[in-house]
């Protein structure tokens, strides 16, 4: 499958798909579903220019600091995490760690995919019965992105769907998901970056930004976050990728 997708006889999607097969990740496991990278960083322009490198996120490193101003707070999290973080640990059985969530999650496909059954039933029983509150749910791409760079606390990266499934990113159901407390802004269909028109026209551009050369170029170094060998030991701790 390596030499494969090194020779471009796979996309780098398909290759993606089968890596999480190979780590034992399935659409079965919520605990273990698929996880892919943020791709871009750009959420903001009339027009995505993928012959600009500027536009792509910086795939060598973790979500958590892709935003150089979070690698601070994350590597005194590391030195002093227990103070961070109020973990009891009289024993200091724990290991220490750069992240006390995770960059994939049962809650966290939940949050992404909430406009769509099963997910939607299975958001409402996590949450004892109804919706969380509306400034919590998933409501924009360029919300999130922008949240993931204000603060290294989020480190969700994407799921497949990202690049392929456009009615999630649409209330098709009708759900009440309520009202942003400070914008009043109805909670609805997901808000896409300017770039994209529908939500077809985002999966379509965002499937493009996957399968460019500048991804093609740099995946391999995202690849060795999730699934390579700076997952463990002194590689982790350099590459600030260490998680409780």
């Amino acid at each position: 499958v390596f030499q494969k997708w090194v020779n471009r006889e796979i996309s780098n999607f398909d290759y993606l798909i089968q890596l999480n097969t190979m780590a034992g990740r399935t659409y079965n496991d919520l605990a273990q579903y698929p996880v892919f990278p943020w791709i871009l960083r750009d959420y903001t322009s009339e027009e995505l220019d993928l012959n600009n490198p500027a536009v792509f996120r910086d795939l060598s490193k973790p979500i958590g600091v892709v935003n150089e101003k979070n690698a601070k707070t994350v590597k005194e999290k590391y030195i002093s995490f227990v103070r961070y973080e109020n973990f009891e640990d009289p024993l200091g059985m724990i290991d220490k760690f750069h992240y006390g969530t995770h960059y994939s999650n049962a809650a966290g496909v939940m949050h992404y995919l909430i406009r769509v059954e099963p997910f939607t039933t299975l958001h409402i029983q996590l949450q004892s019965g109804r919706f969380d509150c509306a400034d919590r749910q998933f409501h924009s791409i360029p919300a999130t992105w922008q949240a993931l760079m204000d603060t290294p606390n989020d480190v969700k990266e994407l799921i497949p769907e990202f690049f392929y499934f456009p009615e999630f990113l649409e209330n098709q159901n009708g759900f009440n998901l309520g009202q942003l407390q400070m914008s009043k802004e109805v909670v609805n269909d997901v808000v896409l970056p300017k770039w994209a028109h529908s939500p077809e026209d985002f999966i379509y551009k965002h499937r493009k930004a996957l399968e460019s050369e500048y991804v093609s170029a740099h995946l391999h170094e995202w690849i060795d976050l999730i699934f390579g060998y700076k997952q463990r030991g002194p590689a982790a701790v350099e590459a600030l990728n260490v998680f409780y």
